[in-house]
């Protein structure tokens, strides 16, 4: 079998391709694919292997060899999944491979906008510590995580592992009930947790029912002072609308690692904030980077490649 890395920079260049090597015959590594470069980097390989390149309909038409997408990722939407169905193109992804990763970065945010820390590194940069009578500043009220209560949204690997840590913490924890499924599901409706939350927490896909979960409806009803994270997908909060909520105190703080457009070369008014004053936190979709993580990508990967080749 011949496989193509179509974007080998996406995983960092401190990872080990080895294992997936070991499973192939040949093994081209390109460090990024422009769309335009992709159907001829494919061209003869039975195996394509993408974290975020896209594969329309068209490339995927014009590659017959071509039997098996392995992406290096969770979702699958830069690949058109109709139209590899009707090609008969296998399509493997793999799950779970940043758990420990993406939830450490959850609990990094929670407990920087629980302590203000945007807020005093912006005091402590403009001098205020320094000039104060005081050996202390108290200037921003901080939240203690023990006893609080925790609404996660997303009850799979990932929010049961952060569930784990914010217990370590004290805190009580909540899942609510999948978004557009409240019928059907004995959890309570977020919009029935949302206004006794004092964080919550995003930990589930992009979906039609998830996509501006958190809108003004929502944000209307939360206790002044809630701390909002979102280390799932962009799109699932209004982020215009929780901004103008932080502005106005009612969200204590706003935490993401993730935007609807990635990277946002277009702008976004969540960056446009970072020199307000806020306690806002924009992380670039890293909770996932740990070597340890991107490392099992790998791993997962080859034995995704060697799980088709002995079907």
């Amino acid at each position: 079998m011949k496989a193509v890395i179509l974007d080998a920079a996406s995983l960092g260049d401190d990872v080990d391709l080895a294992p997936i090597a070991a499973v192939v015959d040949t093994l081209v590594v390109h460090p990024h694919s422009d769309i335009d470069q992709i159907r001829t980097r494919l061209t003869g390989a039975q195996a394509a292997i993408t974290n975020k390149a896209m594969l329309n309909a068209d490339t995927l038409a014009a590659l017959p060899e071509l039997r098996l997408i392995c992406v290096m990722a969770t979702g699958t939407n830069n690949i058109d999944m109709d139209a590899a169905t009707r090609l008969g193109i296998a399509v493997r992804n793999i799950t779970a491979y940043g758990t420990a990763s993406v939830a450490q970065h959850t609990m990094m945010l929670m407990l920087a906008l629980a302590n203000r820390l945007p807020r005093y590194q912006q005091d402590v940069g403009a001098g205020h510590w320094q000039q104060n009578t005081a050996f202390c500043l108290m200037t921003h009220r901080t939240l203690q995580l023990a006893g609080k209560h925790l609404v996660i949204v997303g009850q799979g690997e990932l929010g049961q592992r952060v569930a784990q840590l914010a217990a370590a913490f004290g805190m009580q924890v909540s899942f609510s009930a999948r978004p557009g499924n409240e019928d059907n599901d004995a959890r309570t409706a977020l919009a029935r947790l949302a206004p006794t939350a004092d964080v919550i927490s995003l930990h589930c896909p992009l979906t039609e029912h998830t996509r501006q979960l958190i809108n003004q409806s929502i944000l209307d009803t939360l206790k002044p002072g809630t701390l909002l994270i979102n280390c799932a997908r962009g799109g699932m909060i209004d982020d215009a609308a929780a901004l103008s909520a932080l502005r106005q105190s009612q969200l204590g703080g706003l935490g993401v690692d993730v935007l609807p457009q990635e990277p946002p070369t277009r702008g976004h008014v969540l960056l446009d904030a970072l020199q307000d004053g806020l306690n806002l936190i924009v992380t670039p979709h890293n909770a996932w980077i740990t070597p340890e993580a991107r490392q099992t990508v790998v791993d997962m990967t080859a034995a995704n490649l060697r799980q088709a080749q002995d079907a």
